[in-house]
């Protein structure tokens, strides 16, 4: 089989994996927005995922011969593909339940292209069974083709790490399966193809969409024990990180931290599990208690900080307060799900006059996701509160000795010095 790659949706996951199978195949990345498909024809790529000469060094005006990466939102350009991926965002709404909306729609867009003989392979964060039981019969309803008869299907989930050098999409193992055992061979050689650490064949697609959910679930799960541990610490007025330094020295103990968990996976991925899990009629006890102290972080960091201020005897009332960063990670521009704005509003409940800088996140997309602004510049002795709540590389070179000799300074991310800070996690 000659394959004939379209890409939908070309963010966080989908840009770097089109990059590498334009190395192989021909292919088409495609998504409905034109801005993202204007930038990405001249060169860059606003997330840093992918960098610009390799951006570059696929790029193709057409795509009628050889290998490349041709960009479109144009529906009749991906028509004569034969392989569709699908990497849309899956978010939850605003009451956590999963929002397959992004799903649906690539569904529908692939229904009114698809041919007979053609493989869809999903790598959206799915809960186990969605594929099978909500997207494909999408495909079906628009193409009027029968899975496994006229067009088969595939799940491969994503692994990719926002802002990781290190661990890119070439260099972590990937997880393939495939709607017949046949063409769930024909998506394990297809993605060995570019990935160098190696592939792990599942025996179905629910398998698959099981494995990827409990992954970030796992994760959330040991970062709401230590984000619990430093509560606990902080009652006990004992340093949190100093109790992990010690405890982390056995061979056995899983080395975690406390913080805020957001982002598009961890701070997602276990309510797509525990929403299948309550369908089916088992309420999940320890995923959805670990949601619950994670995503209660934010608000009790603002309290801990509003205590320390008024140790301090400063007012709280029309206090000024800066935060640093507001990206749900460091040295990364992705702002989705970040747990920084739950330290701002509390801040804010608390009367606090809240400014926010952050080097790395775009002030457009701020303003679009959370309408907040972002300032451009600050002087640290205009506050009299400092929360450092992303670890950016420009803030470990900041000297906090020039802010005011009565202020807070908050330090969400352990990267301060002990003996600089009044308050960490």
């Amino acid at each position: 089989m000659s394959h004939k790659i379209c890409m939908i949706g070309l963010g966080y996951v989908g840009l770097p994996l089109a990059v590498e199978f334009a190395k192989h195949f021909p292919v088409i990345g495609f998504d409905i927005k034109k801005e993202r498909i204007k930038e990405l024809n001249q060169g860059h790529d606003n997330t840093l995922e992918v960098e610009d000469q390799n951006l570059q060094s696929v790029l193709k005006t057409n795509i009628q011969k050889g290998n490349g990466l041709y960009l479109t939102s144009l529906l009749d350009e991906i028509r004569d593909c034969n392989i569709y991926i699908v990497t849309v965002p899956t978010p939850v709404d605003k009451n956590n339940r999963p929002d397959l909306t992004p799903l649906i729609k690539a569904s529908e867009t692939i229904g009114k292209v698809i041919s007979k003989g053609d493989i869809v392979i999903y790598e959206s964060t799915v809960y186990p069974g969605c594929t099978e039981e909500d997207c494909l019969p999408v495909i079906e309803n628009v193409s009027g083709m029968k899975l496994n008869v006229d067009f088969y299907a595939g799940y491969s989930p994503e692994r990719i790490n926002p802002g990781d050098k290190e661990h890119t999409v070439t260099t972590i193992h990937k997880v393939t399966s495939g709607s017949t055992p046949e063409i769930a061979e024909v998506v394990d050689q297809l993605y060995k193809t570019v990935i160098k650490a190696g592939t792990h064949k599942a025996p179905s697609i629910r398998v698959a969409e099981t494995a990827k959910v409990i992954e970030n679930s796992q994760r959330d799960i040991n970062i709401a024990f230590v984000n619990e541990l430093a509560r606990i610490c902080a009652h006990m007025n004992l340093d949190t990180r100093a109790v992990l330094d010690a405890a982390g020295t056995k061979w056995n103990f899983l080395k975690f931290s406390p913080g805020l968990v957001g982002g598009h996976c961890i701070g997602v991925d276990p309510y797509y599990i525990a929403q299948k899990a309550q369908e089916l009629g088992y309420h999940p006890e320890i995923i959805l208690a670990g949601r619950r102290m994670n995503d209660s972080m934010g608000a009790w960091i603002a309290s801990q900080t509003i205590k320390l201020m008024i140790k301090k005897s400063i007012p709280v009332n029309n206090s000024h307060v800066l935060v640093l960063g507001i990206t749900f990670k460091e040295n990364c521009p992705d702002v989705r799900n970040t747990k920084v704005v739950d330290v701002v509003n509390e801040l804010r409940q608390f009367g606090c006059n809240v400014d926010i800088y952050d080097p790395w996140g775009s002030a457009e997309e701020v303003r679009h996701e959370y309408n907040e602004a972002l300032i451009p510049s600050f002087e640290l002795e205009d506050y009299d509160t400092i929360v450092l709540a992303v670890a950016h590389n420009e803030f470990k070179e900041i000297n906090f000795s020039e802010r005011k000799k009565k202020s807070v300074l908050y330090d969400i991310k352990s990267i301060l010095p002990s003996e600089i800070v009044d308050g960490r996690l």
